[in-house]
């Protein structure tokens, strides 16, 4: 499967809505809620990677929670509005400035015609998002305009020069003008997990091992997946494992021993042992650890419902 043709360019009538983009950052991609129910072809969900930070951005300018918007990762994005536009930024919390003033993130900020909206690098988490009122209006592929980076589907990454179309304002206004949201961990991030379905492939210590000591996010890590440096869970066998399905948050061992924990573009299937699934409520803070930053795994009841989230989006 192809992707869509490259994200509109300058070669579309000036007076079409939309933004600019004049600098992309390190990457920054269109996201939504992504592609689920369709595995059974091969098709990951994709999506944002901070799924919560998406729907509040969303929620803040009025759209419905599953509205396009763009993914920034470690800031840089600079972008300019064609008209008068209504936008949110939530997330890793970044230095913003409209026009060279600052503004704030997780509040409602209007762009005026021909402003330009630019995200600096923040100093803690990794992904930011840009939401804007009417949402981006790139066309959908299999039903999300997500740009799944192992899959290949979905409109490119973003590069200078190209144009984010918007869609029409929806008929709500929007209720709140800021959410008090708490930033994410700048320091160790403890992550809850269920164990297996591949536990019985470890050894008894092995999850000892794991539940017991931090891992390190690696540099080699992305929107597939984080590979971690740390202790290695001991396997029981060296016997190879028929592929089988995976979701976001599952933490699997290939024969290095070091866990790669699976993010939003993860493959639909895999053949490695999966020892534990970071239960879904803190995917989203998984994927805002940065590379250096340590991360502990600790063992929940599936049957138990957790009495909070990590962050709740306001009502």
């Amino acid at each position: 499967m192809n992707r869509t043709e490259p994200v509109t360019r300058r070669t579309h009538r000036r007076h079409e809505p939309g933004l600019d983009v004049v600098e992309p950052g390190p990457l920054a991609t269109i996201q939504d809620l992504g592609r689920p129910g369709l595995a059974e072809i091969g098709v990951g969900t994709s999506g944002a990677a901070d799924r919560g930070s998406l729907r509040l951005a969303n929620r803040l300018v009025g759209n419905d929670e599953g509205a396009a918007a763009v993914e920034v990762t470690l800031g840089g994005l600079v972008v300019r509005a064609r008209e008068a536009l209504t936008v949110a930024v939530t997330g890793a919390p970044c230095p913003i400035t409209v026009n060279g003033r600052g503004a704030a993130p997780n509040t409602v900020l209007r762009l005026p015609a021909g402003a330009q909206l630019c995200l600096g690098r923040p100093d803690r988490g990794l992904r930011s998002y840009l939401a804007v009122r009417g949402g981006i209006a790139v066309e959908p592929v299999l039903g999300s305009r997500s740009t799944d980076v192992l899959a290949g589907l979905g409109p490119d990454p973003l590069t200078s020069g190209t144009l984010l179309p918007v869609g029409p304002a929806p008929a709500e206004f929007p209720t709140v003008e800021t959410a008090p949201v708490a930033p994410p961990g700048a320091g160790e991030i403890s992550l809850a997990v269920v164990t297996g379905p591949r536990d019985d492939w470890f050894t008894e210590q092995a999850l000892a091992t794991l539940l017991g000591e931090p891992y390190e996010v690696t540099p080699d890590s992305n929107r597939i997946g984080m590979r971690l440096s740390g202790p290695v869970p001991a396997r029981r066998t060296d016997t190879e494992l028929p592929s089988e399905g995976m979701v976001a948050g599952s933490v699997q061992v290939p024969p290095s021993g070091r866990p790669t924990l699976f993010l939003a573009d993860h493959p639909s299937t895999g053949g490695y042992p999966v020892i534990a699934v970071v239960v879904s409520s803190d995917v989203d803070a998984a994927a805002q650890a940065r590379p250096g930053q340590r991360i502990r795994f600790h063992r929940t009841d599936p049957d138990r419902p957790r009495s909070a989230r990590r962050r709740r989006l306001p009502h």
